[in-house]
C-alpha cells in the first residue's frame, strides 16, 4: 500500500476530508497487534469555523491543530470519549479532519464481541476506544512504524468510486452546536459503519 505523506495533507481540510474516505487508518498497538480500518466518515474543521477548537485562539489544548500536516490531534469530550483528528494545510493554519468512523474487516484481538464488527468503530468515541487512541498520541506525527499511519485508497476502491459503484454523501456536520449549516461532513453511502445517518 502507498503511505499518505504529509505533503498530500497540506491543503484545506475541506479538500482532505472527502479524499480520506476509503483510505486505511493503521493503528500499531504498543504490544504488537495492528488494527486496520477503512475510513468511512469524516468532518472538516477550518480557520474561522465557529465549531473549531481553534476558533478563538491558540491554547495548550489545541496546540496540535497548528502543527504541520500529518500531526495527530486527539481531544477528550464529555470527560470520557476521545476523538481523533488529522491536521491539514500549512503549519500555523488550524485546519483538521475529524475521523468519525471506520469499517473494520477483522475483529481486533482481545476485543469482546458485544457489538457487530461493522459498528465497533462507528463514531469518533467508539473508534478511539476500539483502536486504543487517547491523548498520549496527541501532537505526534502520522508515520509508518509509529502508532498511527495512513494508507491511500486501494486502486479497487478508487475504481468503484469512478464507476459509481461506490459513492460519497456530503452533508452537514453533527454533534456540534455552532457551524451546523456548513456541509463539511462526508461519508461512504450505504456503509454500515457510519456513525449516524
Amino acid at each position: 500500500m502507498t503511505i499518505v505523506e504529509p505533503e498530500w495533507l497540506a491543503r484545506p481540510s475541506t479538500e482532505v476530508a472527502p479524499a480520506l474516505i476509503g483510505c486505511t487508518l493503521v493503528r500499531q498497538l504498543p504490544d504488537g497487534p495492528q488494527i486496520r480500518g477503512t475510513i468511512a466518515e469524516t468532518e472538516a474543521y477550518q480557520p474561522g469555523d465557529p465549531a473549531s477548537h481553534a476558533y478563538r485562539s491558540r491554547t495548550p489544548r489545541n496546540q496540535a491543530m497548528f502543527g504541520p500536516p500529518g500531526t495527530i490531534y486527539v481531544y477528550l469530550i464529555y470527560g470520557m470519549y476521545h476523538c481523533l483528528n488529522i491536521v491539514c494545510d500549512r503549519p500555523g493554519v488550524p485546519s483538521a479532519v475529524l475521523i468519525r468512523a471506520l469499517q473494520l474487516d477483522i475483529m481486533p484481538q482481545g476485543l469482546q464481541k458485544k457489538e457487530k464488527l461493522s459498528r465497533i468503530a462507528a463514531g469518533p468515541g467508539k473508534l478511539c476506544r476500539t483502536l486504543e487512541i487517547d491523548r498520549s498520541l496527541n501532537d505526534r506525527p502520522l508515520q509508518p512504524g509509529g502508532p498511527l499511519c495512513l494508507e491511500h485508497r486501494t486502486p479497487e476502491f478508487q475504481q468503484q468510486l469512478d464507476q459509481g459503484t461506490l459513492s460519497l454523501v456530503q452533508t452537514t456536520r453533527i454533534g456540534i452546536s455552532v457551524g451546523t449549516d456548513l456541509p463539511w461532513r462526508w461519508y461512504l453511502a450505504n456503509s454500515l459503519s457510519v456513525s449516524k445517518l
